[in-house]
């Protein structure tokens, strides 16, 4: 490491560097361009270039024994005892108290040890991981109990939902050693989870309230969407996940009714929740539902459900599955990812960002999937995200919503008894976009729950903090999210020696381990003039690494130029946050990108005929496309090849900002049910299209190319990468998941019995070794792409030097040049 970031010092002045810092495992290291891409198309060129450079790089440091191949996990981590690393390391350690892996084996930075023993210590426990184990024809946990796994209702090549974070109630159950899953259908219903103690145990006296933000309450007759809860007589759940009471305690004070049916054609806030959708009107005038705005114990709303499958019966029997035991934090964040910052042109727009890409977290980590081995075996999953979930999980018991003995803990946020629904590493909880500026005075201070329709814990004092100083209600709660965990590390002299007026350092201790599938990231503090300007920015946190550097800057270029089309086409890609959810479940399902399906927005853009979806037609703009064979021809008017961001659909109503009403008016779910709704579709839809309403996001990519006037060498590259992508989506190419399942599985030392032994291991690594450096063709996988080869004498640069050498010199290299063969045959 040291010596990379020497180099790269001495060369410092050169077009193209790298920039290495150490990652928590001590065989990992992270790598990234030594300058940020600009926002010029030519720059979309640099990203493979500067990723063969790093792998040049690193390959120049690596001994003849030694290799660096791209891969997300180490597939024997965990399973070698005291002899799994060079040097040994003994098992075990104060650190992790680890039965599998040892304490020297995590980076000797202090920041990293200090991770895994504060995980462990708030925690009160060893982490536990646990991932459900692939059913392979001998497997012997498989074999030996047969009868005590039922099958799937969806049959035997179902993709089994692993409900991450939620495993609690099976492992008081049925030990470390297994793992309720669902079916991959129920999601598209039902969103009963059988392991999550909020729908499946007896709620629990003393545990704190979860205040209710601004998330709409019934203000001056307005209607509400909710849901009666079963066997809880008196209390409504609305969309967003909060729980409401529909009278006082002692029954005197009705503060919602039930509205009308016929109020469901005017209502603009409709969301259908099934076949009947209760609407509820408030009772109360508006200053006596303020004042009862009032902690409400969530739990007290919650009774225990049976959940369904996905013929709609009841489930008798839980779907249990063997599952590959792990209990430290080196197993997920020992996981290597492919992660992206994007410099947003304001604070608004890097926060509509953050909410366009949440939603294609869990749509890019399925087509990239590259995690199908674990700890030496065969998971049913094929990604890392749950594990890494499940690693840093640090809440509590009464957190988690177990029972808790312990009391609470005035040392700790919430007292270590605030109701937590994820872990710090997870999906994120809350949409950020406000939308309509302050002078919307009917939206400044409300959080619409269409799409912000899950629990969001908060620190109470931090959201009035904010609120009080002038935050909108979004960003506030996203803050205040942020803020219900504890910091993790905090460094000797960097406590009440930051000055927290003109540094970040407490708030980025916080901000940097709540580790979410986007992350925002407000400017960091210039300390000199001569300090880099860095803005508002959002990073998408959820890929995973793939084997050569063609895939990896393919997606990266992907990713990039779908911002630029969501910015520039004013599209609008919100579904609800539970949906988000569902898809962050079924893309860790095997072959998902292939076989699965996922909840995706139909209408991008607005409609542009019908009034409220009441007996009218709907026509999407995209429909017109699809009549004239092709997205329609957009002239630019830029005279410069930039990855431009301006509308570019003619007159558009703007702020006087440049940001279009129909951005401002994206949040709110304006207009009727139809604009939108969502629907499930399959990865190969979301990518090239679905119908004549919508288009698909690679020939969108592709219009929007045309529409700056790409010059025909960057078209070229984007069209390799764009067709690589669309194979894959389609299933013609497989994941680097599925590849190295096969791989596995045809490996003559393989047994089917799900285990990774040394010689495939090592078979395995060589090959992604091979493939990442170009030695090795892998057309399942590549399709007709080649991958040059990558040399270490190509890591540096030489100059083109004058430097006098002597005769002898010049006759020895002359003997070398014509003892080639091509010189030979010539001469």
């Amino acid at each position: 490491m040291d010596t990379l970031n020497q180099n790269e010092q001495l060369l410092s002045r050169e077009s193209e560097g790298c920039n290495w810092v150490p990652e928590y495992g001590a065989w990992m290291v992270e790598a990234t361009p030594s300058r940020p891409y600009t926002g010029y198309v030519n720059d979309l060129l640099r990203v493979e270039r500067n990723m063969r450079l790093r792998r040049k790089r690193i390959l120049a440091q690596l001994k003849d024994n030694e290799i660096a191949p791209t891969v997300s996990v180490f597939p024997l981590l965990g399973v070698l005892g005291d002899e799994g690393s060079v040097p040994p390391v003994s098992v075990g350690g104060p650190i992790t108290e680890s039965e599998y892996i040892g304490d020297g084996i995590i980076n000797p930075h202090p920041r990293f040890g200090a991770l895994s023993a504060n995980i462990r210590q708030r925690r009160g426990e060893k982490v536990n991981i646990r991932v459900p184990l692939f059913h392979d024809t001998n497997t012997p946990e498989f074999v030996n109990h047969s009868s005590s796994f039922p099958e799937s209702c969806c049959g035997s090549d179902s993709m089994l939902l692993w409900r991450f974070g939620k495993g609690d109630v099976s492992r008081e159950k049925y030990g470390n050693g297994f793992v309720i899953v669902g079916c991959s259908n129920m999601a598209s219903g039902d969103f009963t989870d059988l392991d999550d103690p909020v729908t499946s145990s007896p709620p629990h006296d003393g545990l704190p309230a979860v205040i209710v933000p601004d998330a709409d309450w019934p203000r001056n007759g307005e209607i509400v969407v909710g849901a009666e809860i079963p066997n809880v007589p008196g209390w409504i759940r609305l969309q967003n996940g909060y729980y409401l009471p529909m009278y006082s305690e002692d029954g005197e004070i009705t503060f919602l009714h039930k509205a009308p049916s016929e109020t469901h054609a005017t209502n603009q806030q409709q969301v259908e929740l099934g076949s009947e959708t209760p609407q509820f009107r408030q009772s109360l005038d508006a200053d006596s539902m303020q004042k009862l705005m009032l902690k409400q114990t969530l739990e007290n709303a919650v009774n225990s459900t049976l959940g369904a499958n996905c013929n709609g019966s009841v489930i008798s029997k839980p779907n249990l599955r063997p599952a590959i035991h792990m209990d430290a934090m080196a197993f997920g964040m020992g996981c290597c990812c492919l992660q992206i910052t994007f410099q947003a042109t304001d604070v608004d727009e890097s926060r509509f960002l953050y909410d366009q890409l949440a939603v294609m977290a869990p749509i890019m980590m399925a087509l990239t999937a590259s995690t199908p081995v674990v700890k030496g075996r065969l998971a049913d999953t094929d990604c890392r995200w749950g594990i890494i979930s499940e690693c840093v999980d640090d809440r509590t018991p009464a957190e988690r919503g177990r029972k808790d003995d312990a009391g609470p803990d005035p040392e700790v946020a919430g007292k270590g008894r605030r109701r937590l629904y994820k872990s710090r590493y997870d999906s994120i909880s809350t949409y950020l976009y406000q939308g309509h500026t302050a002078e919307d005075s009917h939206m400044k201070n409300r959080i619409i729950n269409t799409y912000n329709d899950i629990p969001v814990p908060i620190d109470e004092e931090k959201y009035h903090d904010l609120r009080e100083a002038g935050i909108d209600p979004l960003l506030s709660q996203h803050i205040a999210h942020i803020f219900v965990r504890d910091p993790l590390v905090i460094f000797d002299g960097a406590v009440e020696e930051v000055n927290d007026e003109t540094q970040t350092e407490h708030f980025e201790s916080i901000q940097s381990t709540n580790w979410q599938s986007v992350r925002w990231k407000p400017p960091p503090p210039r300390n000199g003039p001569n300090d880099p300007h860095i803005g508002w920015r959002t990073e998408f946190r959820s890929m995973e690494i793939q084997l050569t550097d063609f895939e990896n800057a393919a997606f990266t270029t992907f990713i990039t130029l779908l911002t630029r089309v969501i910015l520039t086409f004013d599209l609008n890609l919100y579904i609800p946050l539970s949906r988000v959810d569902a898809n962050m479940q079924r893309a860790h399902g095997r072959d998902a990108a292939r076989k699965g399906k996922f909840f995706f927005r139909r209408h991008m853009a607005p409609l542009e005929e019908g009034d409220d979806g009441f007996g009218e037609q709907y026509t999407s703009m995209f429909s017109r496309a699809g009549k004239s064979n092709g997205l329609p021809t957009i002239q630019s008017e830029t005279s410069f090849h930039r990855l431009d961001t301006s509308t570019s659909a003619g007159s558009v109503e703007t702020n006087g900002e440049a940001v279009s009403a129909k951005r401002r008016m994206a949040p709110t779910a304006s207009g009727g049910a139809e604009e939108n709704s969502y629907e499930e579709m399959t990865m190969a839809e979301i990518m090239t299209g679905k119908k004549d309403y919508f288009p698909g996001l690679i020939p969108l990519i592709y219009a929007y190319l045309d529409h700056i006037q790409c010059d025909s060498v960057t078209l070229e590259r984007m069209t390799k990468y764009l067709d690589f992508i669309e194979k894959r989506a389609s299933g013609e190419l497989l994941t680097p998941a599925s590849w190295i399942r096969k791989f596995v599985r045809n490996h003559e030392d393989y047994k089917f019995d799900s285990v990774i032994s040394d010689t495939i291991a090592y078979d395995l690594l060589v090959a992604c070794q091979e493939i990442g450096e170009g030695k090795r063709c892998a057309p399942e996988l590549l399709g007709e792409n080649i991958i040059k080869p990558i040399l270490a004498s190509d890591a540096y640069q030489r100059r083109l030097d004058s430097k006098r050498v002597n005769n002898s010199q010049i006759l020895s290299l002359l003997e070398r040049y014509s003892a080639r063969k091509a010189f030979a045959q010539t001469h």
